[in-house]
């Protein structure tokens, strides 16, 4: 067991950079958890970080045991959750992927609404706008807009997803309101950068009609934060390019404007990403029914007439958040 809760402590230290975090995740001091990381690789007689005073990295040979390591925690993980589903039990931890706007704007309160329904589980909750990867984090759930291009994972369809220009009225009284995806040149923008570059490039649909846009970074505002994009588009600085589930609340309250509302853009529904070959859990499984259900009558709720382009538009494929 001593040797179980050291590769956990080892797994958590790769995926955190940080061995005091990764301690305090686990119930551990900083002075325990280094003590129990220098017992392994003295038993292993292998070192499995290089350490500096800002960071942590794995040496090679952590490299290939991290790989085994998580082998061996998650059959361990899946065998407890095949006894529980055996007891038909719902509790546990549930780790999520979210984008940033979404994950604190409406998935927070859905969780809270799930948790009143199961008390027993908790979550764990990672919030990026860049694709996690996760064949190697350790994520049960991830809500992405698009489907990412990654092997060994399954989806599955959770609700459609308009992704439109949008921009502040302040700003449209300043700037003037484009009227077609030709008289964008002059604008300013907010532009959202992944660790795949900047989603600068705007691909309009209009029936038989089609216009390629690349917004100029050069002179825009650019973060790598879907919510600080939506503030700043909030706040004035320039025309973004949003999904509707993070806007729709600010369109309706008139703080934020649609723009060239008769064009597709970039259309990418949102999925629910796991692994495809691992054991659900129960919770997991649980939840996902809960969100597919959320997803449908939010769509309703919240969205309304939004949710859809209008009718006879075609869909493009989007690059995936």
């Amino acid at each position: 067991m001593d040797r179980l809760g050291d590769m956990r402590l080892f797994v958590e230290a790769a995926a955190l950079g940080s061995l005091s975090a990764a301690g305090r995740r686990l119930g551990l001091s900083p002075a325990a958890a280094s003590a129990r990381l220098l017992k392994l690789e003295k038993a292993l007689h292998a070192r499995l970080f290089e350490r500096t005073t800002r960071q942590l990295r794995v040496t090679d040979e952590g490299r290939l045991y991290l790989h085994h390591c998580r082998i061996a925690l998650q059959a361990i993980d899946d065998a407890e959750a095949a006894l529980q589903a055996g007891q038909n039990l719902v509790r546990g931890k549930v780790r999520i992927s979210a984008t940033s706007d979404f994950g604190r704007y409406l998935l927070r309160g859905w969780l809270d609404e799930f948790n009143a329904r199961y008390p027993e589980v908790s979550f764990a909750v990672t919030l990026s706008d860049s694709v996690s990867n996760l064949l190697q984090e350790e994520i049960d759930l991830a809500i992405r807009f698009g489907m990412p291009p990654e092997s060994g994972l399954a989806a599955r369809s959770l609700a459609p997803n308009r992704r439109v220009l949008c921009a502040s009225p302040g700003y449209l009284a300043r700037k003037g309101e484009p009227t077609g995806p030709g008289h964008l040149d002059g604008h300013d923008f907010v532009v959202l950068v992944t660790s795949a570059g900047p989603l600068s490039e705007l691909n309009f649909v209009r029936g038989d009609e089609r216009f390629a846009y690349t917004m100029p970074v050069e002179r825009s505002w650019e973060t790598n934060d879907g919510a600080l994009a939506r503030a700043w588009a909030l706040a004035g600085h320039g025309i973004a390019h949003k999904s509707i589930w993070d806007i729709a609340a600010d369109v309706r309250a008139g703080t934020l404007r649609m723009l060239l509302a008769d064009w597709c853009t970039n259309e990418a529904p949102v999925h629910a990403l796991f692994h495809a070959n691992r054991y659900m859990a129960p919770r997991v499984r649980v939840l996902l029914d809960y969100l597919v259900e959320r997803f449908a009558g939010a769509t309703g709720e919240l969205l309304g007439e939004l949710a859809y382009p209008p009718e006879g538009r075609h869909k493009d494929s989007a690059r995936a958040l």
